[in-house]
């Protein structure tokens, strides 16, 4: 089940890999919420230079709690634009839970040799 995210069950997926067993909708709705704020966070750094490095990584491991390392990781490539993959994965290396592949975001699997670390986030992330 859900080989393929599109947005017809991206919500539903998430619904299943939420790990909270007595949560309210509002607490899925606010932890799902952090997949769009990270999103927001890497457009951000990508356009203005802004980069709010420990903000993301609080957001990012928070959300690997709650949705599991596989489900946060196959979320997040499906929301965010394809010009921030490169971000996204040097955050994913640092923690640890970059796959070799993605599989099925909108019907296509991502390849992780595909996509270059970006090189100014390696030296901050180093640096923590």
């Amino acid at each position: 089940m859900f080989e393929n995210l599109n947005d017809s069950n991206i919500m539903l997926f998430a619904a299943k890999c939420y790990n909270s067993p007595n949560c309210l909708d509002s607490e899925f709705e606010e932890d799902y919420k952090r997949i769009r704020y990270i999103k927001r966070l890497l457009h951000r750094y990508r356009l203005h230079g802004g980069l709010k490095e420990r903000l993301i990584l609080n957001h990012l491991i928070v959300a690997q709690n709650v949705f599991g390392v596989s489900g946060t990781t196959r979320m997040l490539f499906y929301n965010i634009d394809m010009k921030d993959y490169s971000a996204m994965k040097t955050f994913l290396v640092y923690t640890s839970a970059m796959p070799t592949i993605v599989r099925g975001i909108n019907g296509k699997d991502i390849f992780s040799s595909d996509i270059l670390l970006d090189p100014f986030l390696v030296d901050i992330l180093r640096r923590l």
